[in-house]
């Protein structure tokens, strides 16, 4: 299986789409930090560039990507979802 997402940072909770992935797809990705993978079922379709979920979040929790807070998540959001603005605030504003 060739990975279709990668992961940062080991810490993280979202990695990103190098391909697009389809809901009910089993995608495997890797990590930049130490070349482990991760797999994760899609749940919903994951566009080139965006965002899947790989651990549960809680609505108001903190979200990390390269190892640092990018935002708290503004809804529930479970593994192989799709991490985008409708339930993902920006840390930056």
């Amino acid at each position: 299986m060739t990975h279709k997402f990668l992961v940062h940072a080991k810490e993280d909770d979202v990695g990103v789409a190098v391909e697009n992935i389809r809901a009910g797809e089993v995608a495997e990705g890797v990590c930049l930090e130490d070349e482990s993978t991760v797999t994760v079922k899609a749940s919903q379709d994951i566009p080139l560039g965006h965002k899947i979920a790989l651990t549960s979040l809680a609505e108001g929790a903190a979200v990390k990507e390269y190892g640092e807070l990018i935002g708290k998540a503004v809804a529930t959001i479970k593994p192989g979802e799709h991490v985008h603005v409708h339930n993902l605030k920006s840390a930056r504003w």
